[in-house]
């Protein structure tokens, strides 16, 4: 071969020297190993929803009053966090109204969170700076973890509506499985404090029954 040959790259040919039609609006040819592009992670969310499944709130509800208990007062408190719950889909295990007698509490919030068919106690009554107001005492004698965050969230969201959230030492936490819940006497205060922990309650009791996997 005579002469040095010119690299490949460095070869300029015009196209229309070498007699070939140039089209500028033609599309460029097909890559014929092209692969579909692969849909969004957003895209494949939305096409298959999770598989994650809740448990069943199975709950017990348990009105802490004096005044109640000797059918001096209505339970109006006990019957809207009962329609609360229900509205929620949760199956009401019990629904008791007890005196503010801190053994007689504490007997009995550990004889639901013992019981195999019951994962939430809520109670309602009893936590306030009164010398009769025990429902917090009774529930920390009987708990084996707190859930602070859940008492901490309540205060911190109803303040914001009321100071008597200050004066709240309700406390929640867990006991064989079962979480309790400390909410205030007044229906419009169980209301209030209920909605700040309504997200996330299905998933506490999830976490509590051993469904560790989260949701998206």
């Amino acid at each position: 071969m005579c002469g040095k040959a010119l690299p490949f790259r460095n070869a300029r040919i015009p196209f229309r020297r070498l007699g070939l039609q140039v089209d500028s609006e033609a599309e460029p040819p097909k890559n014929r190993f092209h692969c579909p592009e692969r849909p969004s992670l957003s895209a494949h969310r939305a096409a298959k929803p999770p598989t994650f499944m809740s448990v069943d709130i199975h709950a017990v509800v348990i009105t802490a009053s004096d005044a109640c208990s000797r059918g001096e007062r209505e339970d109006k408190s006990g019957e809207s966090l009962v329609e609360l719950l229900t509205e929620m889909g949760a199956h009401i295990v019990a629904k008791e109204i007890l005196s503010d007698d801190l053994e007689p509490l504490s007997d009995k919030l550990r004889e639901y969170a013992d019981r195999p068919d019951v994962n939430l106690i809520v109670t309602t009554g009893g936590t306030g700076f009164g010398i009769r107001d025990n429902i917090p005492e009774a529930t920390l004698r009987v708990i084996e973890r707190e859930a602070s965050g859940l008492a901490e969230a309540m205060r911190i969201e109803t303040l914001k509506n009321t100071p008597m959230s200050m004066i709240s030492r309700g406390v929640c936490g867990i006991r064989s499985g079962a979480l309790i819940v400390n909410l205030p006497g007044s229906p419009k205060a169980v209301r209030e404090s209920f909605e700040v922990i309504k997200p996330v309650l299905s998933h506490a009791i999830d976490l509590l029954s051993g469904h560790t996997d989260h949701p998206h």
